[in-house]
Parts: C-alpha cells; structure tokens; sequence
C-alpha cells in the first residue's frame, strides 16, 4: 500500500495492534469471551448491518419465526466478533502451536488434484474461520495464493497480508490478477477464492442462492474450463477448546461437454456446496453482507468490522 496513513488509520491501527497484545496472553476461554463482547457490541452499536442480517435470513429462512432470524443474527454478530479475535491470536502462535490445534480433513484430495498438474482452485466464502483456514492450510499442505481486496487502511492493510503470508501464502490483488493466476495454475500451485460476495459486471453471472438469483462471479468456473484445475470447497469449523477442523470437500463435477452453459452450472455447483454448509450453520456465514440487491433493503454506508465489495470488485 502506497497510500499515507491518516491519524485515524494510525489509531485504527495500534488498536488493533494493542488488542492482538492483549489477546495472545488470554486464556482461550478468555479471548472467545472477549470475541463474543466484541460481536455483542457490533450487534447493539450497527443497526444498518443487523436490519440487512435479520432480513436476509428472514427471505432465506422462510418458514423460521421472526424471533429466531433475531437469533441467528445476535449469534452470526457474535461469531465474527470471535473470529476477529481468533485471527489475532492464531497469528501469534508458532507454526506447532496451530498444527496442535487444527485437524483436517480430505486434505488427501487437495494432493490429489495437484498430482495432476494442473493447480487446484480453493472455492470458499466469508463463512466459519475462513482466515484461520487459510493460515493452517500450509501446515499440512503446499502454501496457495489468496485472492483479496486492499483494506482502506494502509497500516491494517499491510498488517493483514503478514498475517495471511506468515504460514507461506501470499496475496494477489486484483490488478493483473487473471495473469497471476493463470501463471500459479500453469505452475501447479493453489488458488483461493472467495464466491460469497455480491458481484456484477462482465464477469457476473447469476445462480441460485437461498431460492433467489444472486449474481456471483464467474472467474471460478472461467479459470476451471480454462485450464482443467479442479474446483475444491473448503471450509473451516470450529470445535471446542479453541480447536478448529479444515475440511476440503470432493472436487466439484465439471459440466458435460454438451453442457449449453457451462459457467454458470459450474458456478451454480459451487454457489450449492456454500449454502449447504450455510442451512448446516447459519450463525457461521456474513449475512451483513447485501448479497441479494433486489430485495430493498438499504445498503449500509459504511462496512465497518464487515467485508462489501468494491464497486467493480467481486472478491
């Protein structure tokens, strides 16, 4: 990041900064405590984000009692507050301390895949301890690139991509972002990408979400029919005692070659393993995140502890 940190990105910051002090000492039920008061506070202090929540997972959930919606909202508020906290502290750990406390699961089809030769695209979501599934993910396998957006702040911004790289990952950026890719894929190695976030322009293209048309970016299934690397989900969990579980899903099936609209049923298969995981765990996905925009609800004027996309920007 180039551009000069303001006062309040430098309050921004050693905020942050002195939190993470903070926290790397606490007990974990401790830091989960802290993470839930966080959350709670986000909850009472952001009305915008908590309309968008409740009224998104009242069209979602249809049938659920206006009271329960509520309750998944206080509970999805609280669980980002806890991952906020989670990444902070899982951060400072040595590489050991976080093998101790990450299990995985089907990694053995992210191996699979790169035995091929063809690179191998992480499809996931703003959804459980993505973060923190990304940091894990080298410990047991080869490091991936992770496709992000910049931070406003300058110092968070540059904060971030130390946390993200310090297991061996490293962040591309959308400028030129197809030509990195492109060149991770010929070499063999891993890409993540995020497909939760609303998104338009050329590359969007809209599938079934929830029972609703929600535009989604198109680059996942464009780069699977491109160059043949397998298109494998993964989430992170969260188990007790401050412990978590990566799982990598099978790969997802590539459409036939008689297929009249490939990217979009490619698309289409991934947009289905995300809300699968979603009706499991509802409290774990960012319903304040507007990723329907033809249901009048108001967009928030600020993001805040929570993501959105840039005006041509599909993550």
């Amino acid at each position: 990041m180039t551009a000069t940190p303001t006062f309040r990105h430098r309050c921004e910051y050693w905020g942050v900064m002195a939190v993470r002090g903070v926290v790397r000492i606490l007990p974990d039920a401790a830091s989960r405590w802290l993470g839930s008061a966080v959350g709670m506070l986000a909850y009472a202090v952001d009305p915008r984000h908590r309309r968008v929540a409740v009224t998104q997972l009242q069209a979602a959930f249809p049938r659920k009692k206006p009271a329960e919606c509520r309750a998944i909202a206080r509970a999805t508020f609280r669980h980002f507050g806890r991952l906020l906290i989670a990444v902070l502290r899982f951060s400072t750990l040595s590489k050991d301390r976080m093998r101790a406390r990450v299990e995985f699961e089907g990694d053995d089809r992210v191996r699979a895949a790169l035995a091929a030769g063809k690179g191998a695209i992480i499809v996931t979501g703003h959804f459980g301890y993505w973060e923190l599934g990304g940091l894990a993910h080298p410990l047991v396998l080869p490091p991936f690139w992770v496709l992000a957006r910049p931070l406003d702040n300058p110092l968070l911004h540059d904060l971030l991509e130390r946390v993200r790289c310090a297991t061996g990952n490293r962040v591309i950026y959308k400028q030129g972002a197809l030509r990195r890719v492109l060149r991770a894929l010929e070499q063999n190695e891993c890409v993540a990408i995020l497909i939760d976030q609303y998104s338009h322009g050329a590359e969007s293209i809209p599938v079934e979400f929830f029972g609703r048309p929600a535009p989604t970016t198109a680059a996942l299934a464009s780069l699977a029919l491109r160059t043949g690397a397998p298109l494998i989900p993964a989430v992170a969990l969260p188990l007790p005692r401050g412990r978590y579980r990566m799982v990598y899903e099978a790969p997802i099936e590539m459409p036939s070659a008689d297929s009249a609209e490939p990217v979009r049923e490619l698309t289409q298969r991934c947009a289905d393993v995300l809300e699968m995981y979603v009706r499991r765990y509802p409290h774990l996905w960012l319903w304040m995140h507007r990723r329907w925009r033809a249901d009048g609800v108001a967009e928030p004027s600020r993001v805040d502890m929570f993501p959105a996309p840039a005006p041509d920007e599909s993550d």
